[in-house]
């Protein structure tokens, strides 16, 4: 590793698939008070907590997996002596010399640990004014709105990361992080109320054949149009996103078999007439609907071999996974 990585002003660190690190710069190692051997040949979730362990395994590895990069996810490490270190990661998957592997950066979220001490320490103050003369009230009421006024900002914040963490940056729509916590959270809504739910997998057709031919700018403007026509065609309470590269997803809640395959059918045609930025696309779309027997896995697993049923009998077609045909 050259000297200027080896000093650069963020942390860098190479992972295989496995999370296994290969090589880390020497401004990660003191950020987190390591020595190289610590990290070097371990695997990367040694130096996180409990919680960000999780955090990391289920989102990073499949969005980058299906992107091949992740811009700005916010996760925190662990010091040597067990102190959180809150930072942005960007990484890319990438083939050097023969091998596939992850290269990642990230930057110590200084401004918002700035903004908490700001809260704390003004808090301290105002703790300490309150017993103070009549003078040093008119000094607390000052503190007091520039308390206010720093709170407001780190909910801004707080409000800003989250919304990049539960947004696709291309389309707008609600990424794939968003997509699985709202699944989860109206199964087990299934499960106490029975309030019906339906899942459509939206797939474009040939794809592949739009960037090849036309490159893939127009390629983004295709996912583009079509998220913005998905987005208004959606009811209000519907969960509209991007699942990874051309495919969409959209929860239905208190939508039976039959009504989603209407709305699937429908989709289906608006899409087929509506040109996206002057490229006329269609879509195959998997149906499935929530059972008692059903968890995460196995109702998107119903939806996908749904679409790929759609897919083999000729696209441009909605199929739900009940049905042993296209509908």
């Amino acid at each position: 590793m050259d000297i200027q990585l080896e000093m650069a002003p963020c942390g860098y660190f190479s992972i295989l698939d496995t999370g296994i690190v290969q090589s880390v710069n020497q401004t990660l190692l003191d950020m987190l008070l390591l020595e190289r051997e610590a990290l070097v040949g371990r695997h990367i979730e040694t130096a996180m907590s409990v919680t960000n362990k999780l955090f990391f395994h289920t989102y990073f590895y499949p969005y980058i997996q299906i992107n091949g990069h992740v811009d700005e996810m916010y996760v925190s490490f662990r010091t040597s002596d067990n102190q959180e270190v809150p930072v942005l990661l960007n990484g890319v998957r990438q083939e050097r010399d023969g091998q596939v592997v992850i290269d990642c950066v990230v930057v110590i979220m200084r401004k918002r640990i700035e903004h908490e001490k700001d809260v704390l320490q003004t808090k301290e103050k105002l703790e300490q004014l309150y017993q103070a003369t009549s003078e040093a009230n008119k000094q607390l009421e000052r503190l007091h709105e520039e308390y206010e006024l720093k709170q407001q900002e780190l909910l801004r914040i707080n409000h800003e990361l989250e919304v990049k963490a539960t947004t696709d940056p291309l389309t707008g729509l609600r990424n794939r992080r968003y997509f699985q916590e709202s699944l989860q959270k109206l199964i087990a809504e299934y499960q106490e109320t029975r309030v019906p739910l339906s899942l459509l997998i939206i797939d474009i057709d040939h794809f592949k054949h739009i960037n090849d031919t036309y490159g893939h700018p127009v390629g983004d403007l295709v996912l583009s149009g079509l998220a913005r026509l998905l987005q208004r065609l959606s009811r209000e309470g519907d969960v509209v996103a991007r699942f990874g590269g051309e495919e969409f997803v959209a929860l239905l809640p208190g939508v039976e078999q039959d009504e989603a395959i209407v709305i699937a059918d429908n989709i289906c045609r608006t899409v087929s007439k509506t040109p996206m930025d002057n490229y006329q696309i269609t879509i195959s779309i998997g149906i499935s609907t929530v059972t008692d027997t059903d968890t995460e896995q196995t109702l998107l697993h119903q939806a996908d071999l749904a679409l790929y049923q759609s897919k083999a009998g000729g696209r441009n077609r909605v199929t739900h996974a009940a049905h042993s045909a296209a509908s």
